[in-house]
């Protein structure tokens, strides 16, 4: 099959790799219709390469139709049109069964220290082959995929493996109520699709980003748009909210946050190190691009809460106690728990109209033999481009 591979830092092919196979009988392969590409990927696209491995396979977010399924699968059968969500949990560990999918303990990575494995998403999260490929092998096959019904389009389920749970689960945990208002920092899939979700209930949302074409998005669906380069934003917000500062903080950026330029050279210069050298930085030592979870920081009335959907990666940076007992701040964050969130959101998606916006969510469809090409125009924001959808 096809599929594609990281080779290096910033050097993503498409290329002919093995078909995967059952392992166990638990197992399904499913053919990809559509999978999508995550501002997370960028992330293995540099800076997180000391964890990746020549060849690896890429992708979590992918939908399709199972084409095999293992002995001992009884609830999914071939043809069944399913979404495959980015965590990878087996659905009945003591995690699993507390709604913590994304803290699996059947797939934890103990050896690094992390939390349930990921699709696509280097040693750190198990190394699993990812779905930017014709095929893929679904463990858990009972548990895991989530079938869909059929329709005309993918993209009316595709976002349930990633965005939509991302979203909403950060919504979820900023907890701004009907009426309050929610400051969502970043415009980019995550940030948008939660600016969306907010406002359908009823919440008052402000957005800020920097790239002109997301701000219309976000304008468009009936947010307050902040340009980042206009001037300091929690001066922005608070006079938007009576000097009092947004209910709720959503940091949809993290490790790619622009003005944190001291941080920003000591990631890139980790690249003239040793491989084994960099993880162990990167682990240990790693810091951070802080400028946005400041940002939220400030922007957040007192008593308010900060829900952190961003990947971050830094293990040795500064973190303001003082202003945060001060203010009295609650932070939520982690990786979603797809399987917690997805009944709620197929409710939604099942309704006759397109709520969210999701059929026309992406600005590019392309087929995956481009993909390397786009990785390198999502970076830099080249095109309009905030959501990319592949077909294999």
């Amino acid at each position: 099959m096809k599929a594609v591979t990281w080779q290096g830092r910033m050097d993503m092919r498409f290329e002919d790799v093995p078909d995967p196979v059952l392992q166990v009988g638990t197992d399904a392969i499913v053919r990809i219709t559509s999978t999508g590409l995550c501002g997370s990927d960028l992330h293995l696209y540099d800076p997180l390469t000391p964890f990746m491995t020549p060849g690896d396979i890429v992708g979590h977010e992918p939908m399709g139709v199972v084409e095999e399924v293992g002995s001992e699968v009884r609830d999914l059968k071939v043809g069944d049109r399913v979404v495959v969500p980015f965590n990878v949990s087996c659905g009945t560990c003591w995690m699993c069964s507390r709604d913590l999918y994304s803290q699996c303990e059947t797939t934890q990575n103990r050896e690094h220290g992390t939390g349930a494995s990921l699709f696509g998403y280097s040693k750190l999260y198990g190394q699993v082959p990812g779905g930017q490929a014709e095929l893929l092998r679904v463990p858990f096959a009972d548990k895991l995929p989530i079938k869909v019904p059929e329709g005309p389009v993918d993209d009316r389920f595709l976002y349930l493996s990633d965005v939509l749970p991302t979203a909403w689960q950060a919504v979820e945990y900023a907890d701004a109520g009907a009426g309050g208002t929610l400051l969502v920092l970043g415009a980019g899939p995550i940030g948008d699709m939660a600016a969306r979700i907010a406002m359908m209930r009823d919440q008052r949302v402000i957005v800020v980003d920097r790239v002109p074409e997301r701000l219309a998005r976000v304008t468009a669906r009936g947010a307050t748009a902040l340009d980042l380069e206009d001037g300091e934003v929690a001066e922005r917000v608070r006079d938007l909210t009576d000097g009092r500062g947004a209910d709720a903080v959503i940091d949809a950026v993290g490790m790619e946050a622009h003005g944190s330029p001291i941080a920003e050279v000591v990631q890139k210069s980790l690249r003239l190190l040793p491989k084994k050298v960099q993880e162990t930085m990167m682990l240990h030592a790693g810091v951070e691009r802080l400028a946005a979870l400041y940002s939220a920081f400030e922007a957040v009335r007192r008593g308010g809460t900060v829900s952190i959907s961003g990947v971050y990666g830094g293990a040795a940076d500064p973190i303001p106690m003082m202003q945060l007992f001060d203010k009295q701040l609650q932070l939520r964050m982690g990786q979603a728990n797809v399987h917690r969130w997805s009944d709620d959101i197929l409710e939604v998606l099942g309704r006759d109209e397109d709520v969210l916006g999701v059929e026309g969510f992406a600005t590019h469809r392309l087929p995956l033999s481009e993909a390397p090409a786009a990785y390198k125009s999502f970076r830099d924001k080249e095109d309009g481009m905030v959501k990319v959808v592949f077909t294999p």
